[in-house]
């Protein structure tokens, strides 16, 4: 046992020396926000989604830079545009960090850290009204009566 020990020690010395004397990962190259955003449009362009906006939330948030709010005119609709939007997304190197309700279909959320693309049945949208929420100006909030 003592033998096997000393192996996994000496195997963990070296592996800790390499990992020391390696030279340093080259950055990565962060794509400007608009790159990304042409992709995904482009998707959403090319799975007919109707309606499209685009937010630009960095404002308003910490958590991303642009939204996307599209709409699909069916629930199988708005899964393909989805999936698209993923597919094409992962073809220029970017894998979304989430993909939400996708199994229904009514609203689909992706999260691509700097940019969220929300993709909704028109009742959907209607109703939650992300649009006037985001678009909101500081300036043109009206005061709460709190």
């Amino acid at each position: 046992m003592t033998d096997t020990r000393a192996k996994t020690k000496r195997r963990t010395a070296v592996t800790t020396a390499q990992r020391r004397n390696r030279a340093p990962r080259p950055k990565k190259i962060r794509e400007t926000p608009g790159v990304l955003t042409a992709i995904a449009i482009a998707a959403l362009e090319d799975m007919k989604a109707v309606n499209v906006k685009v937010l630009d939330v960095r404002k308003l948030t910490d958590v991303t830079d642009t939204m996307i709010v599209a709409t699909g005119t069916s629930d199988r609709h708005v899964k393909s545009i989805a999936g698209r939007l993923v597919e094409r997304c992962r073809q220029a190197g970017r894998r979304p960090y989430g993909v939400e309700g996708e199994r229904e279909g009514e609203w689909v959320l992706v999260d691509l850290q700097d940019l969220i693309v929300h993709v909704m049945l028109p009742r959907i949208r209607e109703f939650y009204g992300l649009e006037k929420l985001w678009d909101l100006r500081p300036a043109q909030r009206e005061p709460s009566l709190a």
